[in-house]
């Protein structure tokens, strides 16, 4: 098998990658229950005072606030009641000096009053309350505006939309919201080893579980893309071309899995100009790119690492999605090593603050991925961390 001829460093082959493409125009309208996990496609500004009016932060009375300064338990002041209401009541009566209006949490404040008295604080003889300690103006009062302001941008361009941003939406007004797009992402799995029926004779004899499209789909679902499974394709040079010509009319990325390499029947790389070929990343080196298609390995843990260090950045240009990795600090628990020249994705569980690296190697080690939550990236320049050295983690 023919080696590679230069390996690109990574950053390099991303940067080229990103600088190849261009990030989608079409938006699309979607009601909020759809929009869970969509990227936000402009900035939204917030149309009311969110509470629209003062309202009461706990049950209890609404009053004026130097009515009770001289309130203790020893020496109760005493108001009258005036009025009762619920939640989204209002009420006509105007608080004077010595009365209060009986009131639940989030009702509008009445006229007059600046402060709400917890009902624990207060005992109630018919229309008469002795109030029994003080309470500040503004105390218990959630005031209009207090949560977002009229006019005031409340989510980014960009933003993955979660459920308290829905929520946030939803509290001013929104019924729906306009999303970048999910860009197509066609999925072609190459190989004559592969079987998609579970098959134990077939599998006693060398054939495979073909495990990569599942996977993949839900990795692009999980970075803002729609799925296209083109099928498994066998290594027969006609219908792997045909297939990816297929993909790359359809689709704004083609994933190929399988054929990376040199080999004799390795021939997806053949029918794509490819921007790089054979990068320094461990897994996943033979990994190409070009034409917005990904020439990709065959085996599922170094097929992961390309997905997490260059595919889900490709989705995230293409939708112009911003904050969509999670990255912690944690302590290693254990010494990892590196080899120089090699961009490392360094497979590890993340609990409590601490990372332990997976002892799991080889990329066709699937329970490796399952037994991890995180990554940690090890450069060219470096050759590794040691046990007890805080490092960042990209958690998936």
């Amino acid at each position: 098998m023919r080696e590679f001829k230069r390996l690109t460093p990574y950053r390099e082959a991303l940067k080229m990658l990103l600088n190849d493409l261009k990030e989608l125009n079409e938006i699309e309208e979607v009601l909020l229950s759809e929009a869970l996990g969509r990227v936000l496609a402009e900035d939204i500004v917030s149309p009311i005072d969110s509470p629209p009016f003062n309202r009461s932060a706990v049950d209890g009375y609404a009053l004026r606030a130097e009515d009770t300064f001289p309130a203790r338990e020893y020496s109760p002041v005493e108001l009258r009641v005036i009025d009762e209401i619920v939640a989204g009541e209002e009420s006509k009566a105007k608080v004077e000096p010595g009365t209060a209006v009986k009131l639940m949490t989030g009702s509008k404040m009445p006229e007059g009053a600046n402060a709400v008295l917890m009902q624990e604080m207060a005992e109630r003889d018919g229309d008469i309350i002795r109030v029994l300690r003080p309470v500040a103006p503004g105390q218990n009062v959630a005031f209009a505006g207090e949560d977002v302001r009229k006019g005031e941008i409340i989510l980014r361009r960009g933003q993955i939309l979660r459920p308290q941003d829905l929520a946030l939406l939803k509290s001013v007004g929104f019924k729906t919201v306009r999303v970048k797009r999910k860009p197509h992402v066609g999925i072609i799995v190459t190989g004559d080893e592969l079987i998609e029926e579970f098959d134990e004779d077939a599998l006693k004899a060398g054939k495979i579980m073909e495990s990569n499209s599942i996977m993949l789909t839900g990795l692009v679902r999980q970075y803002f893309g729609q799925p296209v499974f083109y099928g498994v394709v066998p290594d027969k040079e006609e219908a792997i071309k045909s297939a990816i010509e297929t993909a790359r009319g359809e689709c704004d990325l083609v994933l190929v899995t399988g054929g990376s390499a040199f080999g004799d029947r390795d021939f997806a790389h053949r029918f794509v100009e490819l921007l790089f070929h054979g990068t320094t990343i461990k897994p996943g080196r033979p990994v190409g790119y070009g034409e917005r298609v990904f020439i990709m390995s065959g085996y599922p843990v170094a097929v992961f690492a390309q997905f997490h260090l260059y595919v889900k950045h490709a989705l995230a240009k293409l939708v112009g999605a911003r904050n969509y990795e999670v990255r912690v600090r944690a302590r290693l628990t254990e010494r990892v090593s590196s080899q120089l020249g090699r961009h490392e994705f360094v497979k590890v569980w993340y609990e409590n603050g601490e990372a332990r690296p997976i002892k799991k190697k080889g990329s066709g080690i699937i329970s490796s991925l399952v037994e991890s939550n995180g990554y940690i990236e090890i450069p060219e320049d470096s050759e590794g961390h040691l046990e007890g050295e805080t490092v960042e983690i990209v958690l998936y």
